[in-house]
């Protein structure tokens, strides 16, 4: 399976001017495409095939004098471009016909010069590298300087530049995965495990562990509220607004990142000691309309099931999401019965029928656990569901969403 390792870059300012001259070539190939098709369209004609879009947006373009400066940036980083808009229309097509997962989807939106997040993407036959000293040396733009945190397990397959809101450069990079090497990492157990997600306790375990919830957004709220307040009173268009806005931005992605951090080191921790684990699978687009809102964004549990479950296939293990209605806080685990539902602070209650007294989180870990089938199977054993694919993410466009990286 492939993956993404992302580390932070530190480009000087000369280096950030060949990076924004290649954002905005990318960007201005991505429109291109993206109104060419919409030409075809209107005039009801058949779309360009992408081998027509290189010739004319690209090849062609650059020997005219409105876009002679696309001969500047790698020809790899308009490539690519054409390739997202490729991709784009692809999934939005998909999504018409119902062949695609998810949520429908629109058509591919124009890129503006004032998004934040941008980002460009060389393949293998960019020739860029790595140099000696530890310096990713990429093609018109030089060497940047890399903060390396761990060492690449394999030779990348691709590298993405991106620049986020908060002004932080990263190069993420494709990795293919040894099968091999993850088994010798994590060999097989015969522990497995039931979670209980929630908003009092994060992950309430089947073995009786609670994991607090870390509460990133409700601790920064205050400083946040300052920033933001600053912001709006800054006047449109000027330079302090700009700094006010990086500065929340830069709290923001604080949050961000201290989030995922806690996500990886217990999804991790999970993986490691459990050949099966089972969770609900909560509908938590629906409990985000609710006045719990901000609580359930800011807990983030399908961030961290996309982590369990790409983690789950990378190593061997099983993981099961059981259905949302299954009604596991109802539910005694000892004797089986039904003993109906119950309001949200009831954290305690007696069954009826063989009168244990149960905590409410733990008993439905221990239900959910059941309900997956995993309470009695052993190791590697199978169950009903089958292998779930790991997310990653690459550089795309506003026509359909992108989630966070899977590094």
């Amino acid at each position: 399976m492939q993956l993404r390792y992302s580390f932070r870059l530190y480009p000087d300012a000369g280096r950030q001017r060949a990076l924004a001259k290649a954002f905005g070539c990318a960007r201005v190939v991505f429109n291109d495409a993206v109104r060419a098709r919409e030409d075809a369209r209107k005039a009801d004609t058949a779309f360009p095939t992408a081998g027509e879009l290189s010739k004319r947006l690209i090849t062609r373009a650059k020997q005219t004098v409105e876009r002679c400066w696309l001969g500047e940036v790698s020809v790899v980083v308009l490539q690519q471009a054409l390739r997202d808009a490729e991709t784009a229309y692809r999934n939005f097509f998909a999504s018409l016909k119902g062949t695609r997962k998810g949520p429908r989807i629109g058509p591919p939106r124009f890129k503006s010069r004032k998004d934040k997040r941008q980002s460009i993407r060389f393949t293998a036959n960019a020739r860029w590298n790595i140099t000696d000293s530890g310096r990713l040396n990429l093609p018109k733009i030089g060497p940047v300087k890399v903060k390396w945190s761990r060492t690449l397990p394999a030779t990348p397959t691709s590298v993405t530049v991106i620049k986020d809101a908060a002004g932080r450069y990263f190069a993420s990079f494709v990795i293919d995965t040894d099968p091999a090497a993850d088994a010798t990492r994590m060999p097989d157990t015969d522990q497995t495990i039931g979670i209980d997600l929630g908003l009092t306790h994060f992950a309430v375990l089947s073995t009786g562990e609670k994991i607090d919830s870390p509460r990133f957004l409700r601790r920064a709220e205050k400083k946040l509220r300052k920033a933001q307040r600053e912001l709006s009173r800054k006047q449109k268009g000027s330079k302090n607004r700009e700094k006010a806005r990086l500065k929340v931005a830069r709290a923001h992605a604080k949050v961000t990142d201290a989030r995922r951090e806690f996500h990886h080191q217990l999804s991790t921790k999970l993986i490691s000691e459990n050949q099966g684990i089972a969770v609900e699978d909560l509908s938590v687009k629906a409990l985000a309309r609710t006045k719990l809102a901000k609580s359930v964004h800011d807990a983030g549990w399908s961030s961290f099931i996309s982590m369990l479950e790409y983690k789950a296939e990378r190593y061997g293990r099983i993981l099961v999401k059981i259905g949302r209605f299954e009604p596991t806080s109802q539910t005694c685990s000892t004797c089986g019965v039904k003993d109906g539902p119950k309001p949200l602070n009831v954290r305690e209650w007696t069954c009826t029928a063989c009168g244990t007294v149960h905590d409410r989180d733990i008993n439905a870990a221990i239900n959910v656990k059941t309900a997956a089938g995993l309470a009695a199977s052993a190791c590697g054993a199978p169950v009903r569901p089958g292998a779930i694919p790991a997310q990653r993410e690459e550089t795309g466009s506003h026509g359909f969403p992108t989630d966070p990286r899977a590094a």
